[in-house]
């Protein structure tokens, strides 16, 4: 998908994939213990990155739409400043900061040490063939930049039978395995039916990534 998709439906407030609470499996699911530094690709305006920060987490959330950004700095009445690094929009407000601008653009060098990525609606995203250019994106992220104890929370949707319409894209457990399964170990942490949409039946899936040691 070209990114002026995305960025228009920021711009006419086509969001349907924004939920108005905090995601039940993040609460559920993310590891407990020390703060970590959390990296939350495609975050767009996500209540989460506000409960991270509020269970003491620094946050990094990476955004292609400046809209997004803006509104979910608005809606919690945080004063963010703002910088240029290169091609990003950098907004910092406390323990939250967002890089505005395209995720495969982000160096190691920019995103510094990371405790664990949190990926709700990043992977879901993306079609087929960008999927695989994301993964590789985040496992170069990972190889320079994930501590000794870091873990990653992946949150997707699988439809039966499967199907290629999205966003948001069905994503198989096999799919998991081949974009991730030669760097990291995929254990799957719960499965919830969702319901039904033509004749699908539509289940959100939480898995855990470690790096393989």
């Amino acid at each position: 998908m070209d990114p002026s998709f995305w960025l228009g439906r920021w711009e006419r407030g086509e969001t349907g994939w924004h939920q108005t609470e905090v995601e039940p499996g993040l609460v559920e699911h993310f590891p407990k213990g020390a703060a970590r530094r959390v990296l939350v690709p495609l975050c767009g305006k996500t209540l989460d990155l506000q409960w991270l920060a509020s269970q003491g987490h620094e946050v990094v959330g990476v955004e292609l739409s400046e809209v997004a950004v803006r509104a979910f700095m608005s809606e919690h009445q945080l004063n963010a400043t703002e910088s240029r690094e290169g091609p990003f929009l950098i907004f910092r407000a406390g323990r939250i900061t967002i890089f505005q601008g395209d995720i495969f653009s982000l160096t190691p060098e920019q995103l510094g040490p990371i405790g664990a990525i949190y990926d709700r609606a990043a992977l879901i995203a993306l079609p087929p063939e960008l999927r695989k250019a994301y993964a590789a994106q985040i496992l170069k992220l990972i190889a320079a930049c994930a501590s000794p104890q870091f873990s990653h929370l992946q949150i997707v949707l699988q439809r039966t039978p499967q199907d290629e319409q999205g966003p948001p894209f069905s994503i198989q457990p096999s799919e998991i395995e081949t974009l991730y399964g030669h760097q990291m170990t995929c254990e799957l942490l719960s499965r919830e039916e969702l319901g039904m949409r033509d004749d699908s039946k539509i289940e959100e899936c939480i898995y855990r990534l470690e790096v393989k040691r």
